[in-house]
């Protein structure tokens, strides 16, 4: 932790790459070869490169505002993208601007908000929202299948949109989903039909294993005690953003998201300002200890950040069009700031910043 630390609170902003127009920057993914993708409230997917910021092409095809972003693990060529339209779109990063190489659909009636890939690039989940007021779905598709691959759907789990769902970085069976039900649930998808897969549901009383709700609650569970007599809770805040005074005396005004770093062992947490500051924390035991507040950068607010571990980067986008590259040690990039852009995308009503 304290060679992270050092590091994170080092960084300074050392580049800016502005797309064109009023859109907001939603999700961003890294691929291990050295590519960045970011989606866009104009339903488009951008390429760029990870270290330059360079626009390097665009993919267009969606139909709907855009949920989610992944690359694949194994055969990194590869990039998926879902959408509100119902389908998921995977993508070849050699050929930038070229029509979607796959194109994964469930039932017309379906609009996702969320998707995920498992480790093994077997297995595509994606969440949808409520169907009829009254049922959401996990839709299953195996990549491996020529047409789309579906597989089936889990449609007991959840009664409200499917906000998050994510694979376990090294098991392909392990899934957990969140729902603004209120309700965190794991599966292993080794048992099969999804009454046996279901191992544990966590109530977190508003939406989305670190759980970071639509209510700016902030919840933490222990998976691996889920076979013990031992609590799951380790924490659980209904509203997190009072946990972390700033050096002003203010507290953050929203949580953009976590992420476990692997290489620290660190749960890092990301906060926002309504000036487009960003905060760094460590989510701890006892709650959220703030690292760092970068200021300067952004002038709205902060929608996606990825820790590039192999760079020593942060990387961080938000409605403002701006995505920045902030680096320990580097060249502090002097002026520049964007005057505040924001779009008239209906899609503000649909996606929170986490």
């Amino acid at each position: 932790m304290d060679g992270l630390e050092g590091k994170l609170k080092g960084l300074s902003l050392t580049r800016r790459s502005h797309q064109d127009g009023a859109i907001y920057l939603l999700h961003a993914a890294l691929q291990p070869g050295g590519l960045l993708a970011v989606t866009c409230s104009d339903r488009t997917v951008h390429l760029q490169d990870r270290t330059t910021l360079d626009l390097l092409g665009e993919y267009r095809g969606h139909a709907g505002p855009l949920c989610g972003l992944t690359f694949a693990h194994t055969s990194s060529d590869l990039l998926y993208s879902g959408s509100a339209d119902g389908t998921v779109r995977a993508w070849d990063v050699r050929r930038p601007g070229t029509e979607a190489v796959q194109i994964f659909k469930g039932d017309p009636s379906h609009s996702f908000c969320s998707l995920d890939l498992n480790c093994s690039d077997s297995l595509l989940c994606a969440g949808t929202e409520q169907v009829d007021g009254e049922d959401s779905f996990l839709v299953f598709w195996d990549c491996r299948k020529a047409g789309g691959g579906l597989l089936g759907v889990f449609s007991e789990s959840h009664s409200d949109d499917i906000t998050q769902v994510r694979f376990h970085p090294r098991d392909r069976d392990r899934l957990a989903s969140g729902s603004t039900d209120g309700l965190v649930n794991v599966f292993d998808l080794s048992r099969g039909a999804e009454e046996e897969a279901l191992l544990l549901t966590c109530n977190s009383d508003s939406s989305a294993l670190l759980c970071l709700s639509h209510d700016e609650g902030l919840h933490l569970w222990d998976v691996g005690q889920v076979d013990s007599d031992q609590p799951l809770t380790v924490f659980s805040c209904s509203d997190a953003r009072s946990l972390t005074p700033l050096a002003h005396g203010g507290c953050v005004d929203y949580l953009v998201g976590g992420r476990w770093l692997e290489e620290s062992q660190t749960l890092l947490v990301v906060g926002g300002g309504s000036s487009g500051d960003v905060h760094l924390m460590a989510c701890e035991g006892g709650g959220l200890r703030l690292l760092i507040s970068l200021e300067g950068g952004h002038t709205s607010t902060v929608r996606c950040f990825l820790w590039d571990a192999a760079g020593e980067a942060l990387i961080t986008g938000g409605e403002d069009a701006q995505l920045l590259l902030w680096k320990p040690g580097g060249k502090q990039l002097v002026g520049g700031k964007t005057h505040l852009l924001k779009s008239d995308s209906a899609l503000k009503l649909k996606s929170r910043p986490h």
